[in-house]
């Protein structure tokens, strides 16, 4: 099984050492799995439940004050399933699986996928918030009122900072000094010789309007899998997924380009197409790739 995990493309992380130790120990509990499948599930399930990436437990924090998470994965012969929008759910890459296994649809959302969560047995009504998410949220002076009024106060406050995933420093009012490192939606991809599979999870951006969905969970923007192999990305989710970047990335792969050239060129075409900070992880028959246009993306790497 070859496997590769990245913990997100965005600013240089506060903790890269104990990060990498997360990441390296997502790859390898991937790498022991049967199946694609089950590696990739694994894989982020670790990471969903490390307060130093934003995916399950530490996400980032809606205008409501409200933790929803995203996830969404994919095998190379396009059965896929995502579900978004899901309070109170640490493991939504979970989630993604039974609606991909269960049901007949590709995505589900909020309560009703927070339902389906509890029905397979998913714990729900789980705590998301941690001590400096929830520090960053109540230091901006959260707003009340009609989602009109959340929209003025996240105009300051969204994709703006230190948040590499969006455009930094776009208004004076919002500084690096409390600004929320939101960038650092996990993935995986897996492949087994035979079959790919492709993962990534997220608690979106900080200071998002309540209910906002991003790239991850959409088909071809967060993940996507062919037989030709399989991406996962990070960024600026809303730029992800007006250029479809796991697709674009995948579809290099079947133009006959290597992992690697693949996930360079990927980014580097996001980045003229669209200004903002992206990464993705690519996996062909032949090996694993990966680029970046932030400044960080850690990833890590195992085949058994």
């Amino acid at each position: 099984m070859r496997v590769i995990v990245h913990g997100g493309a965005g600013g240089t992380a506060d903790e890269p050492v104990p990060r990498q130790e997360t990441l390296d120990e997502a790859v390898r509990r991937g790498a022991d799995a049967d199946r694609p499948i089950d590696a990739i599930e694994r894989a982020v399930r670790v990471l969903e439940s490390d307060e130093r990436f934003n995916a399950g437990y530490g996400g980032a924090v809606q205008s409501d004050g409200v933790v929803r998470t995203d996830a969404g994965l994919m095998r190379s012969d396009r059965t896929a399933g995502a579900a978004a929008s899901m309070p109170g759910v640490e493991h939504a890459v979970s989630v993604a699986r039974v609606v991909c296994e269960e049901t007949p649809h590709v995505l589900v959302v909020g309560e009703h996928a927070v339902d389906l969560a509890a029905a397979f047995g998913i714990e729900t009504d789980m705590y998301l918030r941690t001590d400096r998410t929830r520090s960053q949220y109540e230091s901006e002076n959260p707003p009340d009122g009609t989602p009109r009024e959340h929209l003025a106060w996240l105009r300051s406050r969204f994709g703006t900072g230190a948040d590499q995933a969006g455009q930094p420093n776009k208004t004076a009012e919002y500084t690096d000094e409390n600004s929320a490192t939101d960038h650092d939606t996990v993935g995986a991809v897996a492949f087994d010789g035979k079959t790919f599979a492709a993962a990534t999870s997220t608690g979106g951006r900080s200071f998002a309007l309540a209910g906002r969905v991003g790239d991850v969970p959409q088909i071809g923007s967060g993940f996507y899998a062919s037989a030709a192999g399989a991406a996962s990305a990070t960024g600026a989710g809303e730029d992800i997924a007006k250029t479809t970047l796991s697709r674009r990335a995948v579809g290099h792969l079947e133009r006959g380009l290597d992992a690697q050239a693949a996930a360079e060129l990927a980014i580097e075409e996001f980045a003229e197409l669209t200004g903002s900070t992206a990464g993705v992880i690519v996996l062909d028959r032949s090996g694993a790739g990966s680029a970046f246009n932030s400044d960080e993306m850690q990833t890590s790497v195992v085949e058994r």
